[in-house]
């Protein structure tokens, strides 16, 4: 691994070089992986600072689509670095706060996360862990985030100042193919909090996104599920226009009816963040502070 810093600007090669200093400062470290763009960049530092002393971890569980760890695989591959995924097959083995699906049902789910981290850092001595929060992250409602700092899982991204579309840029400057990768959450996301998370549940709403990714195009898919009926899909803004075309929406929603869905609506507005208009209540996400 050679990276070309070259056609970055100043700013952006500045933060690149510090983040392989922020790696350099460990012998063995962690990545809390993902395969998204973030957890990615950081998995190619940490192969390209610490070679073989650095390792990815996967934690699959129902509520992480199988195409979503396929592409975690892949991606690990390509960079190189060792990875290790724990998978879960039922909702019973994770913990039960999550199937009740409360508010900060995330911050369940990252301690899960921690827990297992945690495992695998004293197993194989470890140094540190480390998860692909940015900056932008710290002005949204992520109650996992705190789950995340009780567990003493750094925030590189953060320390040295990136932000999504920097992450992005430099991404594609080092030749990662998910650089454009639109960001993603668990499944569970797309039902509203309260309601009872069921593996058949999100085994549909999976199915749904699938079905409607390859008939559209669109690379930005929700499908929110309000009760067993409807299925509300959110696509980005600028893909609101794949679904104009009377044979994709028959498409869509002869599929969708398919696998039970009574109703199938497409939301006009387009994609926006499920459930933080309606929180009454806001976290405060004390991740990192700077001096």
């Amino acid at each position: 691994m050679n990276p070309d810093y070259s056609k970055l600007d100043e700013t952006l090669k500045y933060k690149a070089l510090e983040l392989e200093s922020w790696f350099k400062k460990y012998s063995k470290v962690l990545v809390a992986f993902s395969g998204g763009v973030d957890s990615s960049l950081l998995a190619y530092f940490a192969k390209l600072t610490l070679g073989d002393n650095s390792a990815a971890l996967t934690l699959s569980n129902p509520t992480y689509a199988d195409y979503e760890l396929k592409e975690a695989e892949d991606i690990a591959k390509f960079i190189g670095i060792k990875h290790i995924v724990i998978k879960y097959d039922s909702l019973e083995d994770i913990n039960p706060k999550i199937a009740e699906n409360p508010s900060n049902r995330c911050y369940f789910c990252r301690s899960d996360l921690v827990k297992e981290l945690k495992k695998v850092k004293e197993r194989e001595g470890f140094d540190v862990l480390v998860a692909g929060t940015l900056l932008d992250d710290l002005s949204d409602y992520r109650p996992g985030l705190i789950a995340l700092r009780e567990g003493d899982v750094k925030a590189p991204l953060i320390e040295v100042g990136l932000r999504k579309d920097e992450v992005r840029a430099l991404a594609k400057a080092l030749g990662l193919p998910n650089h454009d990768k639109p960001s993603n959450s668990c499944l569970a996301s797309r039902i509203p909090f309260g309601e009872k998370i069921t593996e058949e549940k999100l085994l549909k709403i999976a199915q749904a996104e699938l079905i409607i990714s390859k008939i559209t195009g669109a690379k930005k898919v929700r499908v929110r599920y309000h009760g067993k009926d409807i299925a509300r899909i959110e696509v980005d803004r600028h893909e609101r226009k794949l679904f104009f075309n009377e044979q994709v929406m028959d498409d869509v929603y002869n599929k969708l009816k398919a696998l039970g869905f009574k109703y199938v609506t497409l939301d006009l507005r387009g994609y926006r963040a499920s459930g933080i208009e309606n929180l009454s209540i806001r976290v405060k996400n004390t991740w990192y502070e700077r001096a």
